[in-house]
């Protein structure tokens, strides 16, 4: 790269709305710096990014992965070998945005690249000879699960189910880790199709450790992850989150969220009616695009939504089946098929989010101050769960009936009832919003950190 150039990144993410959300907004605070930007993914990533608005001056490039108009989902086939195929084209793609870019003198400046795509790094250093990094779109603590495991603690780790009583202590943390805390991934008992995460992590750490000075940049901030961010000391992890819109962590126009990708406005009665709520008296129910949870198990979340009797917002997808109930939860609260997470959660009628706990709505809840009941179905979620209920101390986590695979009503009205009324829980929500809000800002540690990372890779470049 010629010295006075125009940056230019190159990210390649997953079609995967936990993964595009982060990538987008990494994506536009590089664009801010005066960067070019290009966005690489699948037809179906680039309908997930329009949804979310696409940063001003963001290029997008993609392929067909297959799965054109719906994506991938895990119910689909083998996921290692749908990875295979994103590999394949996703690669034959950045061949052509890197050579493009060269021929038109705007050399690459870094490769980024999300969870699950440890290829790209190969590329960066073997082909194309440029920086490339890591952006961990899990929370800090997930890396140092995963690192550990691979190093030195899988046998003990894959022995988490064999005694009720396990639990385990890893280096540099202050808590202990329960089985229920460890990602789904990890634990022997997961169907050999949902273990593909495993393998593509342990690609990822060995490809790391080929690199002089890796760079993994971490969706968190310092203060949410004080020891997580340090606990492995062969890596540097990078806090640059939370990457939220920026417009979420401090005043938004509402017009923004209740666009369309068509530029429509969509149906606002949900915020009408929470504007006709009373301050921190509404339950939020969602568990994101991914997670579903089972006829019976929905079942048993309006049985307690109705026992708590309290005024809830609950998204709900559109099935066949109508809930023996559905009449009794209509005059208590609203169902939606769809609605703007951050603007309800930024609504002061929201009072607690019972929440899958993926990590873009643990951050999203975070950054609005409002406490959660934590909900986790798989992958990270339970790891998630475990910092939500015992390290931040911001909500609680519903116990399985183990007998019967689900979470009985009245469990889950308990832990409603605990948020619900906890001011501990609350003012440590509010804490965690403002330490979120400072870390984004000009110079917060998380914007330190991006123009850090921006100077530096920039820097190396230059000497390529």
């Amino acid at each position: 790269m010629k010295e006075g150039q125009m940056k230019h990144f190159l990210i390649v993410t997953l079609p995967v709305q936990s993964h595009v959300n982060p990538a987008l907004e990494f994506a536009n605070r590089i664009l801010r710096s005066g960067a070019h930007v290009t966005l690489i993914t699948s037809v179906s990533g680039k309908r997930y990014a329009e949804k979310r608005n696409v940063p001003e001056g963001l290029g997008i490039a993609t392929f067909s992965d297959g799965k054109d108009d719906d994506g991938y989902r895990t119910s689909d086939g083998d996921p290692l070998e749908y990875l295979s195929n994103f590999r394949q084209k996703g690669s034959k793609l950045l061949s052509e945005v890197y050579n493009k870019s060269r021929d038109e003198e705007k050399q690459v400046t870094c490769l980024v690249y999300t969870l699950l795509l440890p290829w790209v790094a190969k590329a960066a250093r073997d082909e194309y000879h440029v920086p490339s990094t890591l952006l961990w779109i899990q929370p800090a603590l997930l890396f140092d699960v995963y690192y550990y495991y691979f190093r030195g603690y899988g046998d003990v780790i894959r022995d988490c189910e064999n005694n009720p009583s396990w639990s385990l202590k890893l280096p540099n943390l202050p808590f202990t880790l329960k089985t229920c805390d460890l990602p789904s991934f990890l634990l022997p008992s997961t169907p050999l199709p949902y273990t593909f995460g495993t393998v593509m992590i342990q690609k990822h750490i060995e490809e790391l450790e080929k690199e002089e000075t890796p760079t993994i940049l971490v969706n968190t901030f310092e203060a949410l992850e004080v020891d997580a961010v340090k606990a492995v000391e062969r890596f540097t992890l990078i806090p640059v989150g939370p990457l939220l819109p920026f417009k979420s962590l401090e005043e938004r126009d509402p017009l923004d969220d209740r666009l369309s990708s068509t530029g429509d406005l969509r149906d606002e009665d949900y915020m009408k009616w929470l504007d006709s709520q009373q301050e921190s008296k509404v339950i939020y129910v969602s568990f994101g695009t991914i997670s579903v949870l089972s006829g019976a198990q929905e079942e048993e979340l309006a049985r307690a939504l109705i026992q708590t009797n309290r005024p809830f917002l609950w998204v709900m997808r559109e099935k066949e089946d109508e809930l023996s109930c559905m009449e009794e939860l209509k005059q208590l609260g609203k169902i939606v098929p769809w609605c703007s997470q951050v603007e309800v959660l930024s609504h002061p009628s929201v009072g607690c989010f019972v929440t899958h706990c993926g990590w873009n709505s643990t951050l999203e809840s975070i950054t609005a101050g409002v406490p959660m009941v934590a909900f986790p179905q798989w992958t990270d979620q339970m790891t998630n769960a475990k910092l939500v209920e015992y390290v931040w101390k911001i909500g609680v986590r519903v116990n399985k009936c183990e007998e019967e695979e689900l979470v009985k009503a009245e469990e889950i009205n308990r832990c409603l009832e605990v948020v619900m009324k906890s001011e501990e829980m609350s003012g440590n929500a509010k804490n965690l919003m403002e330490l979120a809000v400072q870390s984004v800002k000009q110079g917060g540690s998380s914007y330190k950190n991006m123009k850090d990372f921006i100077n530096k890779v920039s820097t190396d470049s230059c000497l390529k």
